[in-house]
């Protein structure tokens, strides 16, 4: 255990479970941030050393200034689209998140999103909840293996999608930044001219500017009547108004989402599609996943600090 006197401070944006905190108090002297009062944000202005956030939490140039002493932000998570990196960069602040340890459990969501959809496994669940089985059979779902992947940013997590696709027999191509020189995969220079030679089209890029409003209505109509589009990489890729009018019209025959533009906000015209499956941002959610998470981004503290883990 660190010296009571010298723990450094750090203040968690984001709540945590009771057992982390117990730990962390051990080596750190904690502030909750949704119960801080001006005054006491005052007095820890010069204080408070490090942030412990999530993959939604925000934390802008402005926040950075108020806190002088700030040198790290631990991110539980692997989305930093709320961080102004730039602004911590200039002010010398390390920022840490955990992208590895969810990789394999975001990729099985994405396959798990991609089977639901072709195989309308919710609208089959519906169909014999409902008693509807009674007056015929359930009409036939779309073939899955040996079909034709597109991803659309093909790092950890589009290569762990593209290693579970080709246990089902599918052909991957895919499309980024740049071609990938030990990648067999075939490359696109464009998403539009990956969207029509795929079936599935799978978005595993980051979000951002450069990404913004990637998947528009001229990539879904490349995409086709038959095509599935699925999006577990950021919200904002997708120009939902679009995709909206495609699913509408059948210019492609289904979507599956788990993440949204303004999430926890859902598009009502969304939800009402019948062709659609739609998650809460859970592609990363497991009880081992996120174990794995919260140790890791203690450990990225303790490692800035030069501390060990008192608790082994």
């Amino acid at each position: 255990m660190t010296d009571p006197d010298l723990r450094p401070h750090l203040l968690l944006v984001t709540p945590v479970p009771l057992t982390l905190r117990e730990r962390l108090s051990q080596n750190f002297v904690l502030h909750d941030d949704a119960l801080l009062e001006p005054a006491q944000r005052v007095v820890l202005a010069t204080k408070l050393r490090a942030m412990l956030c999530n993959a939604q939490s925000v934390v802008s140039r402005l926040q950075m200034q108020q806190w002088p002493a700030l040198e790290m932000l631990s991110v539980i998570g692997v989305g930093m689209d709320g961080i102004d990196l730039e602004a911590a960069a200039a002010q010398g602040i390390a920022v840490r998140n955990t992208p590895e340890v969810s990789t394999e459990d975001i990729a099985d969501h994405t396959l798990a999103l991609l089977l639901t959809a072709t195989r309308q496994i919710v609208q089959a669940h519906q169909f014999v909840q409902q008693g509807r089985w009674l007056q015929g059979r359930y009409p036939p779902g779309m073939r899955f293996s040996g079909r034709r992947m597109g991803i659309v940013g093909l790092g950890r997590i589009g290569s762990a999608v593209a290693r579970r696709a080709q246990a089902f027999d599918m052909s991957i191509a895919y499309t980024g930044r740049t071609p990938k020189p030990d990648i067999k995969h075939r490359w696109y220079d464009s998403v539009q001219e990956l969207a029509a030679a795929v079936d599935f089209l799978v978005v595993c890029a980051s979000g951002g500017s450069q990404t913004q409003g990637l998947i528009d209505a001229s990539v879904l109509q490349a995409l086709g009547p038959q095509g599935v589009l699925v999006n577990i990489g950021r919200g904002s890729i997708v120009d939902e108004a679009a995709l909206v009018q495609a699913l509408q019209s059948r210019t492609i025959a289904y979507a599956a989402l788990d993440v949204f533009v303004n999430e926890p906000e859902v598009s009502p015209a969304l939800m009402e599609l019948p062709n659609i499956v739609l998650t809460p941002h859970m592609a990363s959610a497991t009880l081992q996943g996120l174990q794995a998470m919260l140790e890791q981004a203690q450990m990225h503290l303790l490692e800035h600090f030069g501390m060990t883990d008192a608790t082994g």
